[in-house]
């Protein structure tokens, strides 16, 4: 099973920050706080991306092995093939709403305790 621990950042862009900002990072990183913002996060993001990856991917094989499926007139010149393509658009844009709507109730105040604690240890 995956290490599920909050990440130790100990080179890269980390390395640009203050020796005491790191360290406060790193602590924070450790709290439980902080461990729950990060499943919060991933327990909307993994199922949205595999939800929209699933989609996507029907979307490009029906497109490809399916033609007469695709070619089906809905109204008009406009197939099957139209709609999905279209719907596309609307499922990235349902996706995005749904994911602003999450971070403000579920994300944001969390984040926002735990910056402010960054903020108040490292005299910002």
């Amino acid at each position: 099973m995956a290490d599920r621990s909050a990440p130790v950042y100990d080179s890269g862009e980390a390395d640009r920050l203050p020796a005491h900002d790191h360290e406060v990072y790193n602590g924070i990183a450790q709290e439980s706080d902080f461990v729950e913002l990060r499943r919060r996060y991933l327990n909307f993001a993994f199922p949205a991306t595999i939800a929209f990856m699933a989609w996507y991917i029907l979307y490009i094989v029906c497109n490809n092995w399916a033609r007469d499926f695709m070619d089906t007139k809905v109204v008009g010149n406009i197939n099957i093939a139209l709609v999905w393509g279209l719907l596309q658009f609307v499922s990235t844009f349902t996706i995005a709403y749904f994911y602003a709507r999450h971070a403000k109730k579920s994300l944001d105040p969390l984040s926002s305790k735990l910056r402010d604690e960054f903020d108040r240890e490292t005299g910002r």
